[in-house]
């Protein structure tokens, strides 16, 4: 088995690694670029959008779409198709309460860094009972320079008084592996929608193939 030192603290992703979000914002888009006969809506824009803030993606809309303006009346069509698929089909991912009793065990801290904005992390969390299970929950709405940036899991380290080096960074996403990286943390990644490339699987101390595989790596106590 892979050997790492053992955590200070854990930061989680949040979409596509804690909840199964990411399969639905991409269903969401699919569907209104079908809807609306979006060729510029393809799969490269898709997989760019994965684990990357609002702003970023809005930045690659407007450019698919001709303008800011289109970019944020978009969103709201593509939000309301997204929340619609959440109400009834909104999952944990596989090993994430297994994880989570671990730490507890161990004592160990953990945060979230996530691209979601605050009010829709504590939703999410709050819904499933997780809300108290996290010291610290940095959002969109905490940094100036989201993922593949570093700042979140900076934020989110300094949040928990604890080194980025002695925290393991547990994401789904490239843009997540390289914010992780930068951070200088463990950098562990959970593939969701994308598989890692060359370039990303080199940033990755280990690519795991669910979080139960990342609770296997944190020794039991004594």
């Amino acid at each position: 088995m892979t050997q790492f030192p053992q955590p200070a603290a854990v930061i989680f992703d949040m979409d596509g690694l804690i909840f199964d979000t990411e399969t639905l914002y991409r269903r969401a888009l699919q569907s209104l670029a079908r809807d609306r006969d979006l060729a510029a809506i393809d799969e490269d824009f898709c997989n760019a959008t994965v684990g990357r803030p609002w702003l970023g993606t809005r930045a690659l809309l407007a450019q698919r779409l001709g303008g800011t303006a289109q970019a944020d009346a978009f969103r709201i069509d593509w939000l309301d198709t997204y929340h619609a698929l959440t109400e009834s089909e909104l999952t944990l991912k596989i090993g994430v309460l297994e994880l989570l009793a671990r730490l507890d065990e161990l004592g160990i801290a953990r945060a979230i860094a996530t691209g979601s904005e605050r009010a829709l992390a504590h939703g999410y969390l709050a819904g499933h009972g997780l809300l108290d299970r996290f010291a610290a929950i940095v959002a969109a709405e905490d940094y100036t320079k989201g993922k593949p940036a570093p700042e979140p899991f900076l934020q989110a380290a300094q949040a928990l008084g604890v080194a980025p080096e002695n925290c393991w960074a547990l994401e789904d996403s490239p843009n997540g592996v390289h914010a992780a990286h930068a951070a200088g943390m463990v950098t562990i990644m959970v593939p969701d929608l994308i598989a890692p490339s060359a370039e990303i699987a080199a940033k990755c101390h280990m690519v795991a193939p669910d979080l139960l595989a990342v609770r296997a790596l944190l020794a039991p106590s004594t």
